[in-house]
């Protein structure tokens, strides 16, 4: 996987063009699932479609005559720092909401992946594209910001600001739900298995205080690396890094800090209360801030959870 700054002029567009095709779909998909329910929603999307597809004519016309009939094949997965897309478009619920929320986060990432690039590029053609592109996504991004006012019910306007909230699922939800999965859901195996094994509440304290803090540092550590925020903009990767951290390292003490009760058996009573606290919050965070039915994300994490929690006591009792 490269970094964006190791990519030449002609891996560059060839990137944009990729880029362009892709949220031309996406758009597209958007505007067929919504027209039904959302008529001028879906028109305003098949409009930035056709928009991007005009971008990518631009970009491939100029490609050709710079760099020839030949294009390397890269694509965003191959670089470092884009935010991987989940497929919002399939989804059997589609959301208002959440495809207004995906329009400006993918017109945001865009206009600063073209400014990037136009700073970095050194070609006069190239560059002036670049720039000429970075400005008509900012304007797009305005554009799928004014999408906060299309058919509401009643005439009635949201109150909340989108765009701090869609900040804090970046920057703050999305790296948190996923520090307190892992933390709450990987450790139940040896804390319990230690437990169970022992059926001593100070051996199972240690073991769950070493595997929160472990799990912690690792989760944290793979956030901050994994995306440095300049193109996505998720904010500063080691504010991410911390969050996950924290709150893997506090999904795993949730239920190691009731082995602090020195009768084993209440000490275990009390922590599978609290990893079904758990699981139930896990549960709704991902149904409040994810777009998950409630339904699906509690069979999901429960289900998940159940089985690790089942086989850390079976492996426990062996």
């Amino acid at each position: 996987m490269k970094r964006f700054d190791e990519l030449s002029e002609a891996e560059t567009l060839a990137l944009a063009i990729a880029n362009e095709e892709e949220d031309a779909r996406i758009y597209r998909s958007f505007a067929l699932r919504l027209r039904g329910p959302y008529p001028g929603t879906a028109a305003l999307f098949d409009g930035m479609a056709e928009e991007e597809q005009g971008h990518r004519h631009r970009l491939l016309a100029l490609y050709e005559q710079k760099f020839g009939a030949e294009m390397p094949y890269i694509t965003r997965q191959d670089v470092r720092g884009f935010l991987k897309r989940h497929p919002l478009w399939l989804a059997p619920d589609l959301r208002l909401e959440t495809v207004r929320a995906q329009a400006a986060l993918m017109e945001r990432e865009a206009g600063r992946f073209y400014a990037r690039a136009a700073e970095r590029a050194r070609d006069v053609e190239i560059r002036r594209l670049l720039g000429d592109l970075a400005e008509v996504e900012q304007k797009h991004e305005a554009r799928a910001a004014a999408l906060e006012a299309e058919a509401l019910p009643d005439g009635v306007r949201r109150a909340e600001d989108v765009e701090a909230r869609r900040m804090l699922l970046l920057q703050v939800v999305q790296p948190g739900l996923a520090g307190l999965i892992d933390g709450s859901v990987s450790t139940l195996a040896p804390i319990f298995a230690a437990a169970f094994a022992t059926q001593n509440s100070g051996d199972a304290l240690l073991v769950g205080l070493a595997a929160s803090a472990g799990a912690g540092i690792s989760m944290g550590l793979t956030e901050a690396l994994s995306d440095d925020g300049a193109i996505t903009g998720r904010g500063h990767p080691w504010l991410r890094g911390v969050v996950c951290g924290v709150m893997t390292a506090l999904g795993g003490l949730g239920h190691t800090l009731p082995y602090l009760i020195g009768d084993f058996w209440t000490a275990t009573a009390v922590a599978a209360l609290v990893v079904a606290v758990e699981l139930f919050a896990i549960a709704w965070i991902r149904w409040r801030y994810m777009e998950t039915p409630f339904g699906s994300a509690i069979l999901q994490v429960v289900l998940g959870g159940a089985l690790v929690l089942l086989t850390g006591i079976l492996i426990g009792s062996a």
